[in-house]
């Protein structure tokens, strides 16, 4: 085996230049796998963080007629907190959110909201309800940056905020924008205010009621017999799962593009071997190279490619993406308009059985496209490859 071994390398150097094209081709393969699937982990990673940090929490507990596609059940989605949940809101365990809908009049515009209402002490959202705290402002009220861009808010701006109580009565007061936070999460950015809970439970007629209950992030802990719907982590993460999935399934066309390319040129590369070595290989039999010896130099000498390759790859491959995972890839802010939760920047995550499971599929892959072509060998005569004449 060690002969073998020996024999392919020196092979394959003497192959010169079509070795190198042969190398480099599939060097790219390695990096662009890496890259593209390192992308795609950095987003979901960042993405599933954010909107855990910012929205879902450990999972939810929804009032049983909240639907958040049907805004027009917002006005009979609320009610009592259960006990057991008050009791552990009043640990800091819990957020309650309370969501109404309503209507502001910036610049003169009429625009569509929602309002919601949160614990002022709660710690479990990244939202910065704590600013509600000693605030004297009839109605106090916290917006995201691209609800304040879109609207021309800026922090200490009053806006007449309309809005309907439990009985169907419309009332109206002056918001005061108290501070504006900064979020990768449209969901809990885009038409929407956020405002004292007890602030909104007096505005609507709905004391000590809720529409959603936010947990921490921990695990355990709690119970779902709760009369509310409970939605846990995953479940809430769902479309944002779904969507990497789909990206990835993408993704999978651009590795088999990428990967038919770089075997393709092995393939060749063998099949011309073959053909121009006959002679080579006919000695190689005459000095008492068995034909599976010989077949099998030649299918070293073909997955030989993948390891040099590995090798060259890890040379420009290593800086180049140790390089994007620190600086990240800036993405358009145009994305957030969709409902994505995209960062201005990605950063990829490459993990060691990302690059293991990437350096195996292409290893294996060269293996077996170097040892289809050399299964030939097997059928040829020793006299008729001296003579340089295949079967």
């Amino acid at each position: 085996m060690k002969l073998l071994f020996n024999l392919a390398i020196k092979n394959l150097i003497g192959a010169g230049i079509r070795t190198w094209l042969n190398v480099i081709v599939l060097s790219f393969s390695f990096v662009i796998i890496i890259w593209h699937k390192g992308i795609l982990d950095g987003w979901n990673e960042q993405a599933r963080n954010d909107m855990i940090n910012w929205e879902t929490g450990g999972g939810q507990y929804w009032q049983n007629r909240y639907d958040p596609y049907d805004p027009f059940s917002l006005t009979e989605a609320h009610s009592k907190i259960p006990q057991y949940l008050d009791s552990i809101a009043s640990k800091g365990e819990l957020a309650s959110i309370l969501i109404t809908q309503g209507t502001i009049y910036p610049s003169g515009r009429i625009q569509s909201i929602l309002i919601k209402g949160i614990n002022s002490n709660q710690k479990i959202l990244k939202l910065p309800s704590a600013q509600f705290i000693g605030n004297s402002e009839e109605i106090p009220a916290l917006i995201g940056r691209q609800m304040a861009n879109e609207n021309g808010l800026k922090v200490s701006d009053l806006v007449t905020l309309r809005w309907r109580d439990i009985h169907g009565t419309f009332d109206a007061s002056e918001m005061k924008i108290i501070g504006i936070f900064d979020t990768n999460v449209p969901t809990v950015d885009l038409g929407q205010v956020w405002v004292p809970l007890d602030r909104l439970q007096r505005m609507i007629g709905a004391p000590g009621e809720a529409t959603i209950m936010v947990r921490q992030k921990t695990e355990s802990g709690f119970y779902t017999d709760t009369g509310w719907k409970f939605k846990d982590k995953e479940e809430l993460l769902k479309a944002i799962t779904d969507l990497i999935k789909i990206k990835s399934v993408g993704g999978i066309v651009l590795y088999i593009i990428l990967l038919s390319l770089s075997m393709l040129a092995i393939f060749d590369t063998q099949v011309l071997s073959i053909f121009r070595r006959q002679k080579e290989i006919g000695t190689y039999i005459a000095l008492g190279m068995t034909r599976r010896q010989v077949v099998g130099l030649f299918t070293i000498e073909g997955s030989l490619n993948s390891v040099l390759a590995g090798l060259l790859a890890a040379l420009y491959g290593i800086p180049f993406l140790a390089f994007q995972s620190k600086t990240g890839i800036s993405i358009s802010g145009a994305s957030k308009e969709y409902g994505l939760a995209l960062a201005d920047k990605i950063f990829p995550t490459y993990s060691l059985g990302l690059i293991a499971t990437t350096i195996v599929l292409i290893m294996i892959t060269t293996t077996i496209v170097s040892y289809l072509p050399s299964r030939r060998i097997a059928k040829m005569k020793p006299t008729e490859a001296l003579r340089g004449k295949l079967q």
